[in-house]
């Protein structure tokens, strides 16, 4: 139901090819953008650490893993779970450690294990070998 919904919206984007769009929704995602940010070890870690309300996007608590971010937009994590060592330690700094790039369209504060959006990802930032054209001609059946 969700990958459908990202679809329709992105069929119906004004400017664009309809597959990159679709990409670009998905990248905006805030689990994976989460994932991005190298505040999570894996991507379903990050839907838990947000459904659990471990996450802010701009000092306000979000819930759904499907929530859409913006550019500008800055995502924390609460306050409560900086004051947690064994949490932080176990789960955040595990990856912030590692020598992984964060993608340009993202920017990440490692000291207050922060990031913000700087623009809205385009293909190029992707490197997931996707072929989008497949999944439009699917599911524009």
């Amino acid at each position: 139901k969700q990958f459908r919904r990202f679809f329709g919206i992105a069929i119906k984007a004004r400017e664009g090819v309809p597959g990159e769009n679709l990409l670009s929704l998905l990248e905006r995602r805030l689990d994976n953008t989460l994932y991005r940010l190298k505040l999570a070890t894996t991507r379903t870690q990050a839907r838990q650490m947000i459904t659990h309300g471990h996450v802010m996007v701009n000092g306000r608590k979000v819930y759904s893993p499907s929530f859409l971010v913006c550019v500008d937009n800055e995502v924390s994590l609460d306050p409560k779970v900086l004051e947690k060592a064994a949490f932080l330690e176990q789960v955040v700094d595990k990856r912030l450690n590692i020598g992984i790039k964060v993608p340009e369209w993202l920017e990440l504060n490692k000291k207050d294990r922060k990031g913000k959006v700087l623009r809205n990802p385009v293909r190029t930032d992707i490197q997931v070998p996707i072929e989008e054209h497949l999944i439009v001609e699917l599911y524009s059946k």
